[in-house]
């Protein structure tokens, strides 16, 4: 029994010791640029050896917090990776002139304040909470009523729900080039030969309606599970107490489906702020704007998650694209937080 504990500390130490030396040496060699062929196996098989060493750590104490912490590191390495690494860099690139491949100085806030004096960008934050304030309110209502219609007892009414819930299936780069040839050739025959997309206004427009067309659908379906679960004696008792249908939705299931409302009206904000595919294929965010900060604009239907697209790629401006990013995180975050806190608010109300 001695020999074996002491056999697996040893095995132990080595496993975890020698991960970490293959880990180090592996990360140095990238840092470095050294272009060895070894450096990415050397790297796998570190941290592979580290989790065996801690799988084998000999302690008992701990143990049980070592093994949950092996069985979450894959999806703890991933967020890492993906999410808090990027983030972290963007900050830093912001405050550089990073041109994608490499950065010469620090430049401090003059990424920030060169984006807050070009009116192209400002008119993209206008337009982006514009749009933000108008599909939260009309997702939700169209998304609410077909909620109610799909809710009724009657023929087919796996057929509606499955059709209203269609178009949030297709990509938005294709819904976007299918709305455009709609717009541009079959509708012009009611709009005076003139497409609905050569006007910076009605274009807006019609961006809101492709909008409201691809994601009511969707959240559709997420008030038919809040509605489905309001219980039928409540819904009973208040027509014995001759309560409505009026009386009954607004008195009865509209509080009682709250926490619903939240995630929608969530959703519809976050989604929405992020709009880039739709806008892109249907627009490209061209459109004529005049006397906005004495300036004349070409970006009139432009928002702020294209505005950043093209300043990074198309302008090749990486850092600048960077600052106007995080930005967007920031405003994105303090909107989602105050909305969450307000709604649920309203739900202890109700």
């Amino acid at each position: 029994m001695n020999t074996n504990s002491t056999a697996k500390k040893l095995l132990s130490f080595v496993c975890l010791f020698g991960g970490i030396a293959l880990t180090v040496i592996a990360l140095i060699q990238d840092i470095r640029g050294a272009e060895v062929s070894w450096r990415g196996p050397a790297l796998i098989i570190g941290v592979v050896g580290i989790l065996i060493g801690l799988y084998l750590f000999p302690t008992l104490k701990h143990h049980r917090k070592i093994i949950n912490i092996i069985f979450v590191f894959p999806l703890l390495f991933t967020f890492a990776v993906t999410v808090i690494i990027p983030l972290c860099l963007g900050v830093f690139y912001s405050f550089s002139d990073w041109n994608g491949v490499q950065m010469t100085r620090m430049v401090g806030f003059e990424n920030y304040t060169s984006m807050f004096k070009d009116p192209a960008f400002l008119w993209s934050v206008i337009l982006t909470v514009l749009f933000v304030v108008l599909n939260m309110v009309l997702v939700n209502v169209v998304a609410f009523l077909l909620a109610l219609l799909c809710t009724q007892r009657m023929k087919g009414i796996s057929f509606f729900r499955a059709s209203y819930f269609l178009p949030n299936l297709i990509g938005g780069i294709v819904l976007g080039y299918v709305w455009q040839f709609v717009f541009n050739n079959v509708l012009i025959g009611f709009t005076n030969n003139i497409s609905l997309l050569a006007n910076t206004k009605t274009a807006f427009a019609c961006i809101i309606f492709v909008y409201i067309w691809q994601y009511a659908g969707y959240i559709m379906l997420i008030y038919v599970t809040g509605l489905t679960q309001v219980p039928r004696d409540v819904l009973e008792a208040s027509q014995i107490d001759g309560a409505n249908a009026v009386t009954t939705l607004f008195k009865i299931k509209i509080p009682m489906i709250a926490a619903t409302i939240t995630i929608c009206t969530f959703l519809t904000l976050t989604s929405a702020f992020k709009q880039f595919d739709v806008n892109m294929a249907l627009t490209n965010g061209t459109g004529v704007v005049t006397g906005f900060m004495g300036q004349f604009l070409t970006n009139g239907t432009q928002m702020l998650a294209l505005n950043i697209y093209n300043t990074a790629i198309s302008k090749n401006s990486y850092a600048l694209g960077q600052a106007k990013a995080i930005l967007f995180f920031i405003m994105l975050a303090i909107v989602s937080i105050i909305q969450v806190s307000i709604s649920n608010k309203k739900e202890v109300e109700m």
